[in-house]
């Protein structure tokens, strides 16, 4: 794919997922409202409904992630993104015509089984864009996600108020139909299918790839990351109404999480393009240690304002620890094999997400809000610890190795070029 192709994908992208994530947030300020419209008027039925059903379109995605990853090595990129953008565009319409909780459950699952539009292009991209420019390119996928995550839930409040809320439905549906017809038209894919040789299942093809070091960390890394972060947002509103006057908790506690979404996504670049000149495993234990230290002050913090200050900190780390992991699966991946190593990354990404607030919510209970931010700090710091033991000495060993033989730790994921051959023709 040559240099034109792969920018304008990432441009093309970046707004697709920028509409997609918007979509998807829409729905979250209302759900347990939702719930009540629905017929559910009990207030802890509507809070166990809310948790389940937030939580099944985790599950799913967790489940089939890894399929989802097998195919796209052996069909394209492309097609999961159009896959994923076009059924959750259907399920997300038919959500708006739901008619009790065990419906909406079941469309919940089922939008989380055919999810994937995120990861998808992630994946796309790291197979197109050019090594050197990789932590770059995730980075402005990610700003652009970011972005969407932020502006969602504004959004799906005002919509709500103004038009209702099956209407939101249709409208995320439509939004994300546009997003799916973007990827149609415009965006291109170079893909040569690979025949294998010897067919695997789901178990064979984890075990091929936890086996090539230190793949089998960063999954564990993702997984903590996620766990350690989104434990803590359901039951930040909470922790404003400590800090704050009683009135306007909502609008200060969605403040606290718009201040760390601005800051990563104006971080996100700026650490992709850090990390491909200084290395996406230093920028990631960089981004660890630095998100533990701001994390552990929150627990202590007798203000909002101090609050305030340290998730925008918090925001700014972020920015360079998910790049930096997809960056690193892509360079580490066997080769035919990346996407499948992104959707067992994303199977471990999903646990993380859907085990956090479970966890998150019965530490809390147990032990108070606060214990929340000094959890998620020790498990920060482990992650640093297991980039720092792990990780690190794995990149050294593989960029020795590529000394050895004259070639950069990178080259040896790309074959040499022939004399004759099109510059850029191994950059797909």
């Amino acid at each position: 794919m040559n240099k034109t192709y792969w920018k304008r994908n990432l441009y093309i992208l970046m707004v697709c997922q920028f509409f997609v994530m918007a979509a998807m947030t829409m729905i979250i300020p209302f759900l347990p409202l939702y719930l009540q419209e629905l017929g559910v008027t009990d207030p802890q039925a509507v809070s166990r409904w809310a948790g389940i059903i937030f939580g099944a379109n985790f599950l799913t995605a967790f489940l089939f992630a890894p399929l989802w990853g097998k195919l796209a090595d052996k069909r394209g990129r492309k097609l999961m993104i159009l896959r994923s953008g076009f059924g959750m565009a259907i399920v997300l319409t038919l959500t708006g015509f739901a008619v009790g909780p065990w419906s909406l459950l079941f469309l919940r699952l089922l939008n989380g089984m055919i999810s994937g539009f995120i990861p998808a292009a992630i994946a796309l991209m790291s197979m197109s864009t050019p090594k050197k420019q990789m932590g770059y390119s995730l980075g402005m996928l990610q700003a652009g996600a970011v972005a969407g995550g932020i502006c969602g839930p504004l959004f799906g409040g005002i919509m709500a108020d103004l038009m209702g809320f099956r209407m939101i439905f249709y409208v995320t549906g439509a939004v994300i139909l546009v997003a799916a017809f973007g990827v149609l038209f415009f965006v291109k894919e170079n893909f040569e299918k690979k025949e294998e040789a010897v067919k695997t299942n789901t178990v064979q093809d984890f075990k091929k790839i936890a086996s090539t070091p230190p793949m089998l960390s960063l999954f564990f890394v993702f997984f903590i990351v996620q766990a350690a972060l989104i434990g803590v947002n359901p039951l930040l509103s909470l922790f404003v109404q400590e800090l704050t006057p009683a009135q306007n908790v909502a609008f200060y506690a969605g403040l606290a999480m718009s201040v760390m979404g601005f800051a990563n996504m104006s971080a996100s670049p700026f650490l992709g393009k850090l990390s491909d000149r200084k290395g996406h495993h230093i920028v990631l234990l960089a981004g660890l240690f630095f998100a533990a230290l701001v994390t552990l002050p929150q627990a202590f913090v007798a203000s909002y304002w101090q609050l305030l200050v340290f998730r925008f900190l918090l925001g700014l780390c972020l920015g360079g620890l998910l790049p930096s992991i997809n960056s690193l699966i892509r360079h580490l991946a066997p080769e035919g094999m990346e996407s499948r190593a992104y959707g067992f990354s994303n199977s471990f990404m999903y646990l993380g997400t859907m085990i956090g607030p479970i966890a998150g919510g019965w530490l809390a209970s147990v032990a108070g809000i606060r214990s929340l931010f000094i959890v998620s700090a020790v498990l920060l710091f482990v992650n640093a610890a297991i980039v720092k033991f792990q990780v690190l000495p794995a990149m050294e060993k593989k960029k020795e190795k590529g000394q050895e033989s004259g070639r950069s730790a990178s080259e040896l994921k790309e074959p040499r070029m022939k004399k004759g051959m099109p510059r850029g023709v191994y950059s797909k």
